[in-house]
């Protein structure tokens, strides 16, 4: 069947964050004085939201600082969301050439920071629509995200294809019904996104065309 909705994950998939989400985390760290994080070990963390990615970072033994940190933690990264922030290779033209179909962005990131994060790249124009992980009562690798995109719409899960880095993005879309598309450039918590068995592998976010216009 041929493909009406592409749903497209956001960090790791059509931005590299990981800079400014680990400048966060540091500068939430230090204010809380404890011991800062290497870059890769955020990597690691990146994927369930904020507030997971906050408790990553405390462990265990500072979880009771969690209210005190997710706050520094937001207010920081809301005003510092693209300082090292940059598009993946690619994205900008694959966005350009998929234009007759539509595209939609389901992300855990929250939500405020998504349009601001699209404007400030300049590819907030080529969507029609996005969720943040905030945005309704599941989140990835819930398929309720999924779904609503495709109620959005007017579409059946035969008719999309979820685009993802990471295992959330893979199970949300087997969840749901939906084909998927695994790309390897991701953060994946540092797994192989071929762990999970997408139907597609791809290496580059352009050979993403050849996917769909094979599907035509």
């Amino acid at each position: 069947m041929r493909k009406k909705v592409i749903i497209f994950d956001l960090d790791g998939t059509l931005i590299d964050s990981v800079s400014d989400l680990a400048a966060s985390v540091n500068f939430m760290l230090r204010s809380l004085n404890l011991s800062e994080v290497e870059e890769e070990r955020v990597r690691e963390w990146v994927g369930n939201g904020a507030s997971m990615l906050v408790k990553r970072a405390l462990g265990e033994k500072n979880i009771e600082l969690f209210n005190r940190a997710i706050s520094i933690f937001l207010n920081y990264y809301e005003n510092n969301l693209t300082s090292y922030t940059s598009l993946y290779p690619g994205v900008k033209e694959i966005l350009q050439n998929l234009q007759d179909f539509k595209l939609s962005i389901v992300t855990n990131k929250p939500y405020r920071f998504i349009k601001p994060i699209l404007e400030k790249l300049d590819i907030e124009s080529y969507f029609d629509y996005y969720l943040g992980g905030d945005s309704l009562k599941e989140k990835k690798p819930h398929p309720m995200p999924l779904l609503k995109v495709c109620e959005e719409f007017g579409a059946s899960a035969d008719e999309a294809l979820m685009v993802g880095d990471s295992k959330n993005d893979i199970l949300a879309a087997k969840n749901a019904g939906m084909e998927c598309v695994g790309v390897c450039y991701g953060y994946n918590y540092g797994e192989n996104i071929e762990n999970y068995s997408p139907d597609f592998i791809i290496n580059d976010i352009k050979d993403l065309n050849k996917i769909l216009r094979r599907e035509a």
